[in-house]
């Protein structure tokens, strides 16, 4: 039987007996006869619209997800398909995003963008990063990367993960309760799972110290919405958020105007760099696919 695929980009060079057709998720779904799909590469960051094809594709072998986090996928994906993510893609655009939201912070840059905006000179030290205590909370591919960036910058970084590697020196999330404390800034990197959903709450949060620093580019739900949000509006805590729950941020949300708050759509993943990675990673699976070897990033 011949294989076929369906791809988000045109211009790959497809291994041979293996012949595409273009959706980039942006327009109508495909039409036609798609019962001889094996392949499917989900379109990247356009909602859930294109993931309504899988029940169309009753030949699908292989679904690759360009996402990192596909905790919301897998129960869609039929029995029998494979499903593989994209880790690794997002890392270095993750990393240097959530760097960008610290340095916004440390540096007070929304402060000095308003200024420039009406032509003030008022001028006022601010804090670092260099030298602060960073309590990194989620340390797969995409939390190493960030913590590469950190120690460049020199803070002072400690590592923690769903389980303790103490020969790693990670710390597991039963010790946050010990090492909030201590934390200048909080940097979230996790997945949407049962067991993170909340993980910083309110008693989490109030255990951080005056003038702390939360930041968040891995998943809203991670985070108590209304604690933060009172925390921040009192001005006790500061913020840094490229993900929200909910999503999108209400456009009356308080936490659009709190104090020391920056927030961006949930863009951290998307810069140019993710794309040639992604095209890479789409192209070898296509190579496996067709010579009959297993795909990377298998889920599960």
């Amino acid at each position: 039987m011949t294989e076929r695929a369906i791809l988000p980009w045109s211009g790959l060079e497809l291994p041979e007996g293996l012949t595409a057709r273009l959706y980039d998720g942006t327009g109508p779904l495909p039409d036609g006869d798609l019962d001889d799909v094996e392949v499917y590469v989900l379109p990247y960051d356009t909602g859930m619209e294109p993931v309504k094809l899988l029940d169309r594709l009753p030949s699908l072998k292989l679904v690759q997800s360009l996402s990192a986090g596909v905790e919301k996928l897998i129960p869609l994906v039929p029995a029998g398909v494979k499903l593989a993510n994209g880790r690794g893609l997002h890392d270095l655009s993750v990393a240097e995003h959530a760097l960008a939201l610290i340095h916004a912070s440390q540096r007070d840059l929304p402060r000095w963008f308003a200024q420039q905006a009406i032509g003030s000179w008022e001028r006022e030290h601010t804090r670092s990063l260099a030298d602060s205590r960073v309590l990194l909370v989620g340390h797969g591919s995409i939390g190493q990367a960030i913590e590469r960036q950190l120690v460049a910058a020199e803070a002072v970084v400690t590592r923690v993960a769903s389980t303790a590697r103490p020969a790693q020196r990670v710390h597991g999330v039963g010790e946050l309760a010990a090492l909030l404390p201590s934390a200048d800034i909080v940097v979230l990197i996790l997945p949407e799972t049962p067991a993170t959903t909340g993980l910083i709450g309110v008693a989490e949060l109030a255990a951080l110290p005056d003038g702390a620093l939360v930041v968040n580019v891995g998943r809203g739900s991670a985070i108590d919405t209304a604690a933060l949000t009172a925390e921040t509006v009192a001005g006790r805590l500061r913020a840094a958020l490229d993900v929200v729950d909910p999503e999108p941020l209400p456009s009356d949300h308080p936490l659009w105007t709190a104090p020391g708050v920056v927030v961006t759509p949930h863009i951290a993943g998307g810069s140019a760099s993710f794309y040639p990675r992604a095209k890479r990673l789409v192209a070898e699976q296509l190579r496996r696919y067709a010579a009959g070897e297993e795909p990377l990033n298998v889920v599960g």
